[in-house]
């Protein structure tokens, strides 16, 4: 059966014409990152082993550079490699919804890199570290521009498969090979499936531009109706592993544990932003038509996703080895439930409900990473990062403990952490705006159970050390920790200002969810 339409216009030969403009502007971002990962695996080729912290300072230069890059772009009208034919029709768009994932994928990039700096200059190979590192950033950041089912494929693999690799860096380390290979095979089995999914929409379509597809899937015809409806629900599974939506979630903890502490954190943010950014291309402009298929199933795997992942949160033991990182985990895995709401309510409402994805997103991320960052100054002299561990950090490391404190008290939803209950309110009211009172429900219930662990480590912090004696001499001076790494100190000093400047201003992410981004 032909398909029935095309992305081209057939000449007097024959031959389709497939050419397209192209605006380096525009491309800019991905494209540097791209550049700089390419330079940086030459250059370690020549650079001396006493100066490979060269190729860092290089990575974080490259990814500074491409966040840079996204300031001309501010208006959100500019679209590349467009039809010939049909200028309306792009394969890459900078609109509102693209520059505002790629400031969060470069931006936590850039916040991972300052996180390794240390780590590279004496556990992990560092030019294949930071090549690994920016093609994934340059692959996250090309995906939300992408506008065809071709460049998003793409661009997931692009930033799927280094990941693998950098989970598995650390050599001689079993527990890191076996993360690496549960998180190849899981994430492998799942492309395969959306790739079925993709084909099975252009058989039906003839076509793979998003807004195409839209055009073409309101008229199907009665034949293909259960091929379409069965490539829109394989299309939705790759996209669902990355934001590590239950039942697709099972790789989340492990991974982490096995994967450097750095990687954990760009998985949980990046990785993540990854998953959402390609849910929302493919469900709210290819996909609008079949809503009454992709809307209930992503309802329910938000409930299921928040619920899972808290309860299992809530049962982590504060004295078991890693105990830390697998909190971090389970809570990402939570916090994809709250991220994957409004994208649900989108399939019930005439409104643009992804902007309350986007802020949360963008919340979640500042804090998050911040909360890595934290983690990794602990595990300096804690390496199996128990919670039990954080316990007495304020006498230690008191803006430390603050800082941490505050982080947990975000994702919590409570204040001073302004910005983390704002956000959650607005996802809250998309699911109430949609009718989905029952996913409200789950949502608060959700919310009130995430309360306790968060608290509970957060009351750990400023606990009296264990061992300390109960009374001090006034003249004994108080114990000093090591001082921590100024890469380290600088990650956890930007997110810190971000996260209290967000809270004191909210609007600047809260006003995604009143403007339109496509």
């Amino acid at each position: 059966m032909a398909p029935s339409g095309t992305d081209g216009v057939t000449g007097a030969s024959g031959i389709v014409n497939l050419v397209q403009s192209v605006d380096w502007v525009t491309i800019a971002p991905p494209t540097i990152t791209a550049a700089v990962a390419l330079i940086i695996l030459v250059a370690d080729l020549f650079v001396p082993q006493k100066h490979k912290n060269l190729l860092g300072i290089g990575a974080v230069t490259g990814l500074a550079a491409a966040l840079l890059a996204l300031v001309p772009l501010n208006g959100g009208d500019r679209s590349t490699f467009c039809l010939t034919t049909d200028t309306d029709t792009c394969s890459y768009t900078a609109d509102h919804f693209a520059l505002a994932i790629q400031l969060l994928v470069l931006g936590g990039a850039l916040l991972t890199a300052l996180l390794s700096l240390q780590d590279t200059r004496r556990k992990l190979p560092a030019g294949e570290y930071w090549f690994l590192l920016l093609s994934s950033a340059a692959g996250a950041a090309l995906l939300p521009a992408s506008r065809d089912l071709a460049t998003l494929v793409v661009a997931l693999e692009v930033a799927s498969l280094p990941a693998f690799a950098l989970v598995g860096l650390r050599r001689g380390d079993r527990l890191s090979s076996e993360a690496a290979l549960k998180f190849f095979l899981s994430s492998v089995t799942a492309t395969a499936v959306t790739l079925l999914g993709v084909s099975f929409v252009y058989a039906t379509t003839g076509t793979l531009h998003l807004t195409r597809i839209a055009a073409e899937l309101d008229g199907v015809p009665g034949q293909l109706d259960t091929l379409a409806k069965t490539g829109v629900a394989l299309t939705l599974i790759g996209f669902a592993f990355k934001t590590a939506a239950v039942p697709f979630h099972f790789w989340v903890p492990d991974t982490y544990v096995g994967a450097p502490l750095p990687v954990a954190a760009f998985l949980s943010v990046v990785g993540k932003a990854v998953g959402f950014s390609g849910l929302v291309l493919v469900t709210v402009i290819a996909f609008p038509a079949y809503a009454d298929v992709w809307g209930p199933a992503i309802a329910v795997l938000a409930a299921l996703t928040m619920t899972a992942g808290n309860v299992a949160a809530l049962r982590q033991s504060a004295t078991r080895a890693w105990s830390a990182v697998r909190l971090l985990a389970w809570s990402s895995v939570a916090q994809a439930g709250y991220i994957l709401v409004p994208i649900a309510a989108a399939a019930y409402t005439s409104e643009d409900q992804i902007g309350s994805t986007v802020a949360y997103a963008l919340m979640y991320a500042v804090v998050n990473l911040g909360a890595f960052a934290v983690a990794a100054i602990v595990a300096r002299t804690h390496p199996a990062n128990r919670i039990a561990d954080y316990r007495g950090l304020y006498a230690e490391r008191p803006l430390t403990a603050l800082t941490m404190g505050f982080f947990l008290i975000c994702l919590a939803g409570l204040p001073p952490g302004i910005i983390g209950l704002f956000a959650k309110v607005t996802v809250f009211s998309s699911a109430v705006d949609a009718g989905l009172g029952w996913l409200a429900v789950v949502m608060a219930v959700n919310v009130v159970i995430a309360l306790y662990y968060y608290l509970r480590w957060t009351a750990i912090l400023f606990r009296a050390p264990e061992g300390a004696a109960d009374t001090v001499a006034e003249t004994a001076a108080p114990a000093r920790a090591p001082a921590a790494p100024a890469p380290l100190v600088a990650a956890l000093s930007l997110t810190a200002v971000a996260g209290v400047v967000l809270s004191g201003y909210p609007e600047l992410v809260l006003r995604f969810v009143t403007t339109s981004l496509f």
